[in-house]
């Protein structure tokens, strides 16, 4: 009976599973445009100066340690 007084308090609520997600048809122009977005394989100009001036800073220290 101590339950009574508690029940008329609480509302009712009724759980609904969210429905399952509808497939939309894909839009082919958009593919299309995403996979035109891709670039070649290959290093950037950045990175290309970047492993010159690392490979450049490795001779002149390589050359500047040895004494003969």
């Amino acid at each position: 009976m101590a339950n009574k007084a508690l029940a008329k308090r609480q509302k009712m609520t009724i759980r609904v599973e969210p429905a399952p997600r509808s497939l939309k048809p894909r839009n082919p122009v958009a593919v299309a445009a995403k996979q035109r977005a891709a670039g070649s394989h290959r290093k950037s100009a950045s990175a290309v100066r970047q492993a010159q001036n690392l490979l450049a800073k490795k001779r002149v220290s390589d050359t500047g340690s040895e004494d003969d």
